[in-house]
């Protein structure tokens, strides 16, 4: 197959909205401007704001960074090292492999050293106290250092596949919160998905294309999860009937008005703990890293 608009050989076949055929070339300018249009159509960044890339090692968090970086946005990364046998090390060495090449400040948190213990060594669902971890650590360092937003790499396949097993269990709190844009409040910072409508596979041939250094060593603690399970079923329907991810985002874009919680269903409050907004009186990672007992400790210890 030859490329659509010019005659080298095709590098990816784009199956939707139309069937075309493109060489590198051109699927890196493809890429870039569907981008840019989403960054547009949902108003998700400015050139004058300070932007914290969240990096775990993976394609889609050094694409998200790279393509901004190209783009001419202030960005900087941001890692957390979770302390994972096998998959932390290397995750870490692709991380700095990328700031490297793009000449951008890297900030790296170890868990160990906030929490005195890593994912490794925590009993019950891991893939859960490791999102609630991701996203109190980012958030705070964020806030902390004046960052105006945080991107992650959040892709097409990931929302569709998050809103069909919370459409599953009938999870309305959830249902509402799957949104291109999150914006800030308290002092939670906005948070952006860039890559909101677009496909994991071409995020992929996007990452060859330019030779992003990232690594492909997955977690062991991922395997078996729900969420991953939904994904591979709906590539199946994709390869049935082209286009039926993003029509069923399109759907829920649509209607996501019916899954929407009154403000005042939320009373957000500052965490006894730690100080950051939290829905109760303890912020969900003080309370699965059990620090409110430290704090209590220490809070004893002076009183004696």
């Amino acid at each position: 197959m030859k490329c659509r608009f010019c005659n080298s050989p095709s590098y990816v076949e784009i199956r939707y909205p139309k069937k075309i055929n493109l060489c590198k070339e051109h699927f890196i300018e493809y890429f870039e401007d569907r981008v840019k249009k989403s960054i547009e159509k949902y108003k998700m960044l400015n050139k004058d704001e300070k932007i914290l890339v969240a990096v775990s090692g993976g394609k889609d968090g050094h694409v998200a960074a790279w393509i901004l970086k190209k783009l001419g946005y202030n960005i900087e990364l941001f890692h957390i090292n979770l302390g994972i046998k096998g998959f932390s090390d290397e995750s870490l060495r692709a991380v700095k492999a990328l700031a490297e090449r793009l000449n951008t400040p890297l900030h790296v948190v170890d868990l160990k050293e906030i929490t005195g213990k890593t994912i490794e060594d925590i009993r019950g669902k891991k893939c859960s106290i490791c999102g609630i971890t991701k996203r109190y650590l980012m958030n705070k360092f964020g806030y902390e250092r004046g960052f105006d937003v945080i991107i992650t790499g959040h892709n097409l396949d990931d929302e569709i596949s998050f809103i069909l097993n919370n459409v599953l269990n009938w999870n309305i709190r959830y249902l509402a919160k799957h949104e291109p844009v999150l914006p800030a409040h308290d002092k939670f910072l906005k948070k952006v998905k860039i890559f909101f409508e677009i496909d994991e596979y071409l995020i992929l041939k996007y990452a060859e294309a330019e030779e992003i250094p990232f690594t492909t060593v997955k977690c062991k603690f991922a395997e078996g999860a729900i969420t991953l399970k939904h994904r591979d079923y709906l590539n199946e329907l994709e390869k049935e009937r082209s286009g039926i991810k993003l029509q069923f985002l399109y759907g829920y874009m649509k209607n996501r008005h019916l899954f929407k919680v009154e403000e005042e269903d939320f009373q957000f409050r500052e965490c006894e703990v730690c100080g950051m907004t939290s829905a109760g009186k303890i912020c969900s990672f003080c309370r699965v890293w059990k620090l409110y007992k430290k704090k209590r400790k220490k809070e004893n210890n002076k009183g004696k």
